[in-house]
């Protein structure tokens, strides 16, 4: 049923503005860096005290990040940090594996713009570069994080359908759905660059097979990167040694 005009809210500023931006990013920050825990509940007034910015846009801020899923509504009014199940983010990951892997395969049987996928190639010749060292420092792995995310970008860019870009980067800004989520976390794992060499292969083998339009082949490759993420969602939550800063990890509890 369609929300009628008084179900609207029009005292809602634009979610684009500046002011907004900033405490919405700010928010995030502290959500994922623990300052604010799991659990706790957020205020419009308290969040005024604490970040001295007004009303109006820590309110268009709140609502963001209700819908992007690290806030629940509270009962008694306010929001609350929301905690996930590991399966939610599973299931989060597994969504986009499969809007990847529509992306890919729409891709190699549309045929792709020669100069995005030439971009898409140069990105990962950015990577191939950085995984021929034997170890990564962290500078290695904030490149890998870059570069990941472009590629990422520049396959949805070779469907040639802005309706699936816009998903893609919709299904992307949900908490820990990132491409790479779990890199950081993993960064010090003894099998870091391992990992990231698999995927390395595989993003190789889903451009080869955008361009000989094999696209079954190509969706079940983004499909089977997914499930590389997935294993290292699992690593990350079970792993003691595992920072929990960087990707927020307070926020996940095991299954």
């Amino acid at each position: 049923m369609a929300p009628s005009m008084s179900d609207i809210k029009t005292d809602v500023p634009e979610e684009g503005s500046s002011q907004t931006v900033k405490v919405q990013l700010k928010l995030r920050e502290m959500i994922f860096s623990g300052e604010l825990q799991a659990g706790a509940r957020l205020t419009e007034l308290a969040v005024v005290e604490r970040l001295g910015v007004s009303r109006t846009p820590i309110r268009a801020a709140l609502i963001r990040l209700e819908q992007e899923g690290l806030l629940q509504p509270w009962p008694s009014g306010g929001f609350a940090v929301r905690t996930f199940s590991e399966s939610d983010v599973a299931d989060a990951i597994e969504l986009r594996g499969t809007l990847e892997g529509l992306a890919a395969r729409v891709a190699a049987e549309r045929g792709v713009v020669a100069a995005v996928l030439e971009q898409a190639k140069q990105c990962l010749a950015g990577i191939d570069q950085l995984l021929q060292a034997l170890t990564l420092n962290d500078e290695a792995f904030s490149s890998y994080v870059r570069l990941n995310a472009h590629f990422h970008g520049l396959l949805g860019q070779l469907s040639g359908s802005a309706m699936l870009q816009r998903e893609l980067e919709r299904v992307g800004s949900l908490p820990f759905a990132s491409p790479s989520g779990f890199v950081v976390a993993q960064a010090n794992s003894p099998q870091a660059r391992d990992m990231l060499v698999v995927a390395q292969d595989q993003h190789r083998q889903v451009l080869d097979a955008v361009e000989r339009r094999e696209g079954a082949r190509a969706e079940a490759i983004m499909r089977e990167h997914s499930r590389l993420a997935q294993r290292n969602l699992r690593d990350a939550v079970r792993s003691p040694e595992t920072p929990t800063n960087p990707v927020g990890m307070r926020l996940i509890r095991p299954n």
